[in-house]
């Protein structure tokens, strides 16, 4: 559950220096993990923990921060790197000032949030006092922590963990196959559209003029910055509107099926750079970085995700494997059945209709195409139960 902090001027500093000082932690502690010894067991969080307290001590700066969010950052790290190790998350990064601006806070009690009016609560963070948020959603008595951050564009959130409740479906069998794409973020098997928003164009033109602008300006300079966050200002516009949508669509279809198809995607992979190595430099790299970015303005990531916490247990992933090559009326698998990127004719029965309505039927029907041109049953399409806290923007 993530909501808009209000703080005032002073407790604005505050919470900038609790973020510097996790920031400074993270690294520091980071550092010492990349230059341990090899062969030797690097410092696990009981014994940063006492580090923690001896450098408190030595370190007035330190001292005035709140050490249950430092301790949070040790415990963070790790995490970060029992996961790593178990070859679940990459390897830990640096965090980096204006960029990873955040701290987290556990030991919440009920009477750490309360509510001032209709519009307002307020929340106790330590060493700071009552800071103010803006509250759309009643905060449950069970939250034990929350995260604040802060964005480039200056804005302050709160981030309180709680896994929601998932959305009951209607109960009448019925099964929708998506299609997710570019042109149409997501079609329906029954012919429904959803397309993702972005910026308007006036916007797209003045995001431009801003990049073309800091592209010239000095580095370290006070007019560079502001182009910075004139710019980051703008993306969270972008990125506000795109969640907003995923939020609704989401919810929507959670609400009107009872099992949602989606083809299984490995994002990642598809939006590779494609710049290749200076042994093997790679082709048309303008071409797919162009392509990359309209893939990730689609929030086909964020979109999944979302479905899978809210339609929890009844969300099942497909092999996209040929599925815009099959026809949906006759079965028919042909190259030549896609005229066009969004035109599909079969060549075997005529069936004619739209490419991406085309897949989304297939996706529905739960069926892919095997080596030997059979129908079968996705042996990759699973059933899984996310893993994670679901923080609602």
């Amino acid at each position: 559950m993530r909501f808009r902090l209000d703080p005032t001027p002073a407790q604005d500093v505050l919470l900038s220096t609790h973020c510097g000082q996790a920031r400074f932690l993270w690294n520091l502690c980071l550092e010492q993990w990349r230059l341990w010894q090899p062969g030797k067991r690097a410092p696990g969080y009981a014994e940063l923990n006492r580090q923690l307290t001896e450098l408190r001590a030595a370190e007035p700066w330190l001292a005035s921060g709140s050490v249950t969010a430092q301790q949070q950052v040790l415990r963070d790290l790790d995490q970060a790197k029992r996961n790593f190790f178990g070859g679940t998350h990459r390897r830990p990064t640096w965090r980096k000032k204006d960029r990873d601006e955040g701290f987290r806070t556990v030991a919440v009690l009920p009477e750490h949030v309360r509510r001032l009016n209709r519009r307002w609560s307020a929340v106790f963070v330590p060493k700071v006092g009552w800071v103010r948020f803006r509250c759309t959603r009643v905060v449950p008595d069970s939250v034990k922590s929350y995260r604040v951050t802060w964005d480039a564009s200056g804005r302050w959130h709160i981030a309180f963990a709680h896994i929601p409740a998932a959305i009951a479906g209607p109960g009448t069998g019925e099964v929708v196959g998506l299609d997710r794409g570019v042109a149409v973020s997501v079609m329906s098997s029954e012919g429904e559209a959803f397309h993702a928003p972005s910026l308007r164009p006036k916007q797209a033109e003045r995001l431009l003029r801003l990049r073309r602008r800091l592209a010239v300006a000095q580095r370290g300079s006070n007019r560079r910055g502001r182009l910075k966050r004139a710019i980051a200002r703008l993306r969270a516009r972008e990125t506000d509107q795109r969640k907003d949508w995923v939020e609704q669509t989401t919810t929507d279809l959670a609400r009107r099926y009872d099992v949602v198809k989606v083809e299984d995607l490995d994002v990642r992979a598809m939006t590779r750079s494609a710049k290749g190595t200076k042994e093997r430099p790679g082709r048309r790299v303008r071409q797919k970085a162009g392509l990359n970015r309209a893939i990730l303005a689609q929030g086909w990531g964020l979109f999944l995700a979302r479905l899978e916490h809210k339609a929890r247990g009844r969300v099942r992933r497909v092999d996209p494997k040929q599925t815009s090559q099959r026809c949906s009326a006759c079965g028919h698998v042909a190259t030549e059945n896609r005229e066009s990127q969004a035109a599909f004719r079969c060549v075997a029965c005529g069936f004619a209709c739209n490419a991406d309505l085309n897949a989304a039927r297939n996706i529905a029907v739960g069926q892919t195409v095997t080596a030997r041109g059979a129908l079968g049953k996705s042996s990759r399409a699973v059933n899984r139960e996310p893993q994670c806290l679901a923080f609602v923007a």
